[in-house]
């Protein structure tokens, strides 16, 4: 690649069920040049989410779907290269929807400084960005846990999940997490300081769950879907609150496998009163200046941990999303691009 070549994926198929590498394709393009009041950016880190594998269908949702042939979208940290915006300065570092690609135009509208000596700068793309505020306004607004209540979350080594179970101690509840393999539930409870941590691959993943939880549940922090809410529902205790963010075990399918569920779920929604509310992050956004101070002050006292799983280079962004959506990443997962 030349310096005034830039490169982007592209969303070039829709994926059947889960996607391949085949559903994107890796673009060269020249560098775009800005025009009056625009900036010239040029990407550092890319966050790779799997809100992103909802996008790539075309279905009716909170946000429209990605066009084939049109860049992969994203947020990333990012660099500012060309200025010809009074509010910005070349070498500004900013948090921008750049998408999969190495370099963008910007008008400013979006943007968003940030100061690299204030804390790592992949950090605004995980537990202090979407990720982790995600966990906390779903945790403040609707889990709401109290003393002594028990809190489960899956994916509890990813970058929600894991501030789930650190906001549930930080209240006095219990936390038990639900992570895949030995090493991650070893990072959940001897890294993150959870009660417990469930490997759901193992056999006997409804036993020791039941186990963990020997007062029931009474907050469910849902971003999975699929057979760990088939494990977890019987556990609900009266008045439970399940905030729902993601169900990632279910993007891509037409419908679920096996029996209908769903007549049981309603059941079990009426006769324990359970609080049931799906959300997107900025419904809550006049929280967000409350929780970059209280998670950047827990962070800064080493009280709130976070892992990241970096891989470098656009062009291994495919291989990346899809492993993400496997379970193969282990912590919050970011495109190196540029530094």
């Amino acid at each position: 690649m030349n310096s005034a070549t830039a490169k982007r994926i592209v969303l070039a198929a829709r994926p059947n069920g889960k996607p391949t590498e085949r559903d994107f394709r890796l673009e060269l393009v020249p560098i775009p040049h800005p025009g009056t009041r625009e900036l010239l950016l040029r990407t550092q880190y890319l966050s790779l989410d799997p809100y992103m594998r909802g996008r790539m269908d075309d279905l009716k949702s909170y946000a429209s779907p990605t066009a084939i042939g049109d860049v992969m979208l994203g947020e990333s940290v990012a660099e500012v290269i060309v200025s010809h915006h009074p509010g910005y300065s070349v070498g500004d570092i900013v948090l921008a929807h750049t998408g999969w690609q190495t370099h963008s135009l910007s008008n400013g509208e979006g943007l968003r400084k940030i100061n690299p000596s204030d804390s790592s700068v992949t950090a605004r793309l995980g537990v202090l960005g979407m990720p982790g505020f995600t966990a906390y306004s779903g945790m403040r607004i609707i889990g709401q846990p109290k003393s002594g209540e028990t809190v489960v979350v899956a994916a509890a080594s990813g970058p929600v999940g894991s501030l789930v179970g650190q906001l549930a101690r930080r209240a006095d509840a219990r936390a038990v997490g639900i992570a895949g393999g030995p090493e991650k539930c070893s990072f959940v409870q001897d890294e993150l300081c959870f009660d417990a941590a469930i490997d759901h691959r193992a056999s006997d993943f409804m036993e020791r769950l039941t186990e963990a939880c020997p007062r029931g549940i009474d907050v469910y922090f849902e971003n999975v879907g699929g057979t760990i809410w088939q494990a977890v529902s019987p556990l609900l205790n009266k008045f439970a609150r399940v905030p729902v963010c993601g169900l990632i075990a279910q993007y891509g399918m037409s419908a679920s496998p096996g029996p209908d569920r769903l007549p049981a779920t309603m059941r079990d929604i009426l006769s324990k009163s359970l609080t049931v509310r799906g959300f997107i992050n900025y419904d809550f956004s006049e929280l967000f200046p409350e929780f970059l101070r209280e998670v950047g002050a827990g962070i800064r006292s080493g009280e709130i941990r976070y892992k990241e799983d970096i891989v470098d280079g656009l062009e291994n962004a495919p291989n990346a999303f899809i492993g993400m959506l496997e379970g193969r990443n282990f912590g919050k997962l970011i495109i190196r691009i540029a530094v």
